[in-house]
């Protein structure tokens, strides 16, 4: 199960083409739900009104070296590392969904373009990296969905509760867990009803996952690098009128 693409498995009724433009399609629903998302809300016009007001109100120039070195700080620390979360196991639970969903998301994209059928078979690397990203997206967003929601462990709500705010971490789970569900099923049946009943729900759970960007979360994983950026950029010039943040204290986590 681990050593083939599950993808290429269904080469046989499903042709490559198909798959392909399906993925591009499911970019460009991301990408449009993006624009949107920034015209509905108007995110985009609120950063260039701060950025404006930041170079007006700036005392310190901030020159073209220290900005290169902002943005990489920023892309380090806030992206890569996830270091805005104060809580440890936030930040574990934050980095396994993150780093898994590249790994899977890359995987997928691999195999479906470069490795389409059976006759062109992907390097064993990549079914492994695409079940290890699914196995840390899946730990990760039940870890955080079940015990590290605020409403969950602070406030004593139902893990069952949902609102309109969870729509992305659910039809995240959903997918991953029935593209792992159906790679399992086509594993070890013989071309059963069952298979294609998963494979159904996995193309339906994927197609709300990246169609439902402008109602959901997704498009703040954009939104959250710049903002971080411009913080960085506004404490450098000195117009950040921001209190300096509290000592976490020691032992706390």
């Amino acid at each position: 199960m681990l050593s083939s693409s599950p993808f290429a498995e269904v080469s046989a009724f499903i042709s490559p083409t198909v798959m392909q433009v399906y993925i591009v399609a499911m970019i460009l629903m991301v990408a449009g739900g993006t624009l949107f998302d920034m015209v509905h809300k108007k995110s985009a016009t609120y950063f260039f009104r701060a950025w404006r007001k930041s170079t007006g109100n700036a005392t310190t120039p901030v020159g073209g070296g220290e900005m290169a070195s902002l943005a990489i700080r920023t892309v380090a620390v806030e992206i890569l590392t996830s270091a805005e979360f104060c809580k440890v196991r936030r930040r574990i639970a934050h980095l396994l969904t993150f780093y898994g969903f590249l790994a899977y998301v890359i995987a997928t994209v691999i195999m479906v373009f470069a490795y389409p059928t059976p006759a062109t078979p992907a390097p064993a690397i990549l079914p492994v990296l695409w079940n290890i990203g699914a196995l840390m997206v899946l730990a990760g967003g039940y870890w955080f969905w079940f015990f590290l929601r605020v409403d969950v462990a602070w406030e004593g709500n139902s893990p069952f509760r949902l609102v309109r705010a969870d729509l992305f971490v659910v039809s995240l789970l959903v997918s991953v867990t029935l593209g792992l569900v159906w790679e399992v099923v086509q594993a070890t049946t013989d071309g059963t009803i069952w298979t294609n009943v998963f494979l159904a729900l996995y193309i339906l759970s994927t197609t709300v996952l990246f169609a439902s960007v402008p109602f959901s979360k997704f498009s703040h994983m954009f939104y959250k690098p710049a903002a971080a950026f411009q913080k960085r950029v506004e404490e450098a010039n000195g117009s950040s009128n921001l209190p300096a943040p509290a000592e976490t204290p020691r032992g706390k986590v």
